[in-house]
């Protein structure tokens, strides 16, 4: 039973309510977990994989997991985080890319073990009476406890009444679902909390909600987002996905390795203590860097992007003595601005012309994204044109 609550609670931000949980695990049944992903965009990234990584921790003790593709919940946008209101997608977008979600879940769970839902199976069929009824369980005041809700109140900032309806339908989604478990990031808990609500009233035991941590992206700083450039598609190339684990900070590295490595526990506390023994931090960036882009292509390519990063490091594609420079910045720096603090450019526009030339690399690693943002804490290796090198240490 321990080791079991062990890899559930691994990783995890927030458990409600442990004990609901133990007793759920002693009933000897399968639990039925859940855990939804609106098909807002056509493909995953790694900060979405912390949720199906855990989903996976429950295969692996038996459960019975539920991929629930939000294609009704996605056309209306959880306003979660959001400043604003979320533009709807239309229901051909939704369905796109709902396709390559599935495609793509499967590189981490068991197809075997995992049943797809969409949500529009039930959603779609409670109609316009049984919505006015759902929405008849929440009052406006409950609404405008979220923390988006309230502070976009605050501010007089429009929010349609459609948001509302968000929270409701995911909580609905778990009565429909009859969910032992539900997973989320910790954004989410609002709406988790909802979902409970609705189960008492529909007389089941309410679900325990289990809380991820959001993956900080490659800057170090924002949760990873396609919308901010910060983040590793699953659908990356090898040596893209290889180049951008490469260019997180080495204290980064280790929260990468808490919610997106399969390893043990006690190998990573093992690598863990090597570096403090003196191994280089970069070559267990390898180790995570090979790991994650097996599991996503092959082991071939995995193999290949190493032979590649060893080709550029370690057989002199990079010159011994390059310039070391130490630069101070608290949240990081554009890499554009780095290029011109470590006197690689004059100016930050002649740094983004030669990012756009494909003249600039980053750890041996062509940068093509201009905004890209180079966390604090990262040693990284920056070359513009064929002779313009430095060793570059972000400090806070």
């Amino acid at each position: 039973m321990q080791e079991s609550l062990d890899l559930i609670k691994r990783g995890s931000e927030e458990l409600l309510v442990e004990a609901e949980l133990i007793e759920k695990l002693k009933s000897g049944r399968p639990l039925r977990v859940k855990a939804g992903f609106d098909p807002t965009a056509p493909d995953l990234h790694l900060g979405h994989t912390v949720l199906i990584n855990k989903l996976r921790h429950f295969q692996q003790l038996g459960h019975h997991v539920m991929f629930l593709i939000g294609d009704f919940t996605g056309m209306i946008g959880d306003p979660t985080g959001k400043n604003a209101t979320r533009p709807p997608l239309s229901r051909e977008q939704i369905l796109e890319n709902a396709k390559t979600y599935q495609e793509q879940v499967f590189k981490i769970l068991d197809p075997s073990k995992t049943e797809i839902c969409f949500n529009s199976t039930w959603m779609e069929p409670l109609g316009a009476a049984g919505m006015i009824r759902l929405a008849s369980q929440h009052t406006v005041a409950r609404m405008l406890e979220r923390d988006d809700f309230s502070k976009r109140y605050a501010n007089n900032q429009p929010i349609a009444v459609h948001e509302f309806l968000y929270p409701l339908c995911q909580g609905y989604d778990s009565v429909a679902m009859k969910a032992d478990v539900e997973l989320g990031g910790t954004d989410q808990k609002f709406n988790l909390l909802v979902g409970r609500e609705l189960q008492k009233s529909a007389g089941q035991s309410p679900q325990v909600i289990l809380m991820m941590p959001l993956l900080e992206g490659l800057d170090g700083v924002n949760k990873m987002s396609k919308s901010l450039g910060n983040y590793i598609g699953i659908t990356d190339a090898p040596r893209d996905m290889f180049g951008k684990v490469m260019s997180i900070s080495d204290e980064l590295m280790w929260r990468y390795y808490d919610l997106l490595s399969f390893l043990p526990d006690h190998q990573i506390a093992r690598l863990r203590q090597d570096i403090a023994e003196g191994r280089n931090p970069r070559d267990v960036k390898v180790l995570l860097a090979q790991e994650l882009i097996e599991r996503f292509h092959n082991r071939a390519a995995a193999e290949d992007a190493l032979v590649d990063f060893e080709t550029r490091f370690k057989q002199g594609a990079i010159p011994d003595d390059i310039p070391e420079v130490r630069l101070a910045a608290a949240d990081g720096l554009p890499i554009a601005q780095l290029l011109k603090a470590a006197g690689l450019t004059a100016t930050t526009s002649e740094a983004l012309r030669m990012i756009d030339q494909g003249g600039v690399r980053m750890d041996g690693q062509k940068i093509i994204d201009r905004s890209l943002h180079v966390s604090v804490g990262a040693t990284v290796v920056l070359q513009v044109g064929k002779r313009k090198f430095a060793k570059v240490i972000l400090e806070q």
